[in-house]
């Protein structure tokens, strides 16, 4: 049980609470120094809008860069959630809060990187060399195990060998582009982050 409160610890409280008020009656409030805060923090910096790379809700965010001194690159410095999005309406989950932290991370792979058979070691690749070699790759397989027909002569025309799994953060366009192309060429096996 709490203990009761004695006349000297409730005076303390009072004045407190009318020293807040009457500060805020005075134009002293907090949310507007945060907000203060916020636009110095932000001054001088290029806004753009984007989508949380995390799951399928596809949360709006804003991501605040500034050229960065040292390099002369552009540097995000703040991400907060859109409040003019539909989805999130400007509220992010703890992942979504924390996209800064990822975008900055000494272990994010900004490019292709390869392992051949045999080594141990991961080297960077050109994003022409990874697409080719994963073109490469598939046409292999395709060419390997595509079915045109079934056992009992039945016209299939699948690939069954090789999957695609379509991102959560593309768009509708995209998303349906990329499974009629899928499906063009037989798969026969999709799927989509956005089954969470």
């Amino acid at each position: 049980m709490n203990a009761p409160m004695n006349r000297r610890q409730f005076f303390k409280i009072c004045s407190a609470g009318v020293a807040t008020s009457s500060a805020v009656g005075l134009g002293l409030s907090p949310g507007v120094a945060v907000a203060e805060v916020r636009a110095f923090k932000l001054a001088r910096t290029t806004e753009t809008r984007g989508t949380c790379p995390y799951c399928s809700v596809s949360c709006g965010l804003i991501m605040y860069s500034k050229q960065d001194e040292a390099t002369k690159k552009n540097k995000i410095i703040h991400i907060e959630g859109d409040p003019d999005h539909p989805v999130n309406k400007g509220s992010l989950c703890p992942k979504g809060a924390g996209v800064l932290d990822m975008v900055h991370s000494p272990n994010r792979l900004t490019h292709p990187e390869i392992r051949e058979a045999g080594s141990k070691e991961w080297k960077k690749i050109s994003w022409d060399e990874a697409l080719n070699k994963v073109a490469r790759h598939m046409k292999n397989d395709r060419d390997a195990n595509f079915v045109e027909k079934n056992d009992k002569g039945v016209p299939v025309n699948r690939w069954a060998t090789t999957a695609l799994l379509v991102s959560s953060t593309t768009s509708n366009e995209a998303g349906y582009l990329l499974v009629k192309a899928a499906r063009g060429m037989g798969m026969v096996s999709l799927d989509t982050q956005a089954r969470i």
